[in-house]
């Protein structure tokens, strides 16, 4: 059975990707539904010191990853044909807000590649050089920045694969989340387990009543207020 999506990562630290290995993603790589590849960026450099930065042109703080190792390594992963079906995801401050949306359309993708940078950034020619043959994608986590691309290519890796079919145990799990549809865009509501007195804290009455109707009710009011208080750009 051949996987429904495969992942490419191309770091200097490829190690970091060996969590892909563990917990539900694991399990999706063990049973041939995601496949999971990491590459080292500096196995396409040709100095005795593996070179993959440089000083910035018009000076500057800080390093530019070289366009030749990216190149390179693009060229012998993905060929020189152009290919939209292939998309480039690019972690960076810079980037557009990774949104849900992004999740669930990469979710339905057959290869995702991601470039992880380091220091200042990719040469930017490496994605304009991409955009000729292939869909990328620049993308942020949020206003604030990392030390590379490695973290937020895991962060972006889990919100998609646990959307693609056969992750997720249950698919339904899947319907009532923070800013799904059954959600209409909102944050998800609070929930509660057993048992229902806990350190002389109670799960809300309503939750126990066995009335569905009133169940929803409250649900959705508290994903209302805590939308306001939280996300009011949401509202």
């Amino acid at each position: 059975m051949s996987a429904t999506i495969r992942l490419d990562y191309l770091s200097i630290f490829p190690d970091y990707f060996d969590v892909l290995h563990i917990s539900l993603l694991g399990k999706a790589v063990e049973h041939g539904i995601v496949e999971v590849h990491s590459w080292d960026l500096r196995d396409w450099t040709h100095d005795r010191h593996r070179t993959v930065d440089d000083t910035p042109c018009g000076g500057g703080a800080g390093m530019v990853m070289k366009p030749e190792p990216w190149g390179e390594a693009l060229d012998e992963l993905l060929g020189t044909e152009a290919d939209p079906s292939i998309h480039i995801v690019v972690p960076t401050p810079s980037g557009y807000p990774f949104r849900q949306q992004d999740a669930e359309e990469l979710s339905g993708v057959t290869r995702i590649v991601f470039c992880c940078g380091r220091y200042e950034g990719i040469d930017h020619r490496v994605l304009d050089y991409a955009r000729e043959r292939w869909s990328v994608h620049e993308l942020s986590l949020g206003d604030y920045v990392l030390n590379g691309g490695e973290v937020a290519a895991l962060a972006i890796t889990e919100a998609v694969v646990r959307l693609v079919p056969g992750v997720i145990g249950n698919p339904e799990s899947l319907t009532e989340e923070s800013y799904s549809d059954a959600q209409e865009g909102l944050l998800e509501y609070p929930n509660f387990t057993r048992p229902v007195s806990w350190r002389g804290l109670e799960v809300p009455e309503v939750l126990m009543s066995g009335h569905h109707g009133r169940i929803a009710q409250w649900r959705h009011d508290r994903s209302v207020e805590i939308t306001r208080s939280r996300r009011p750009d949401l509202i």
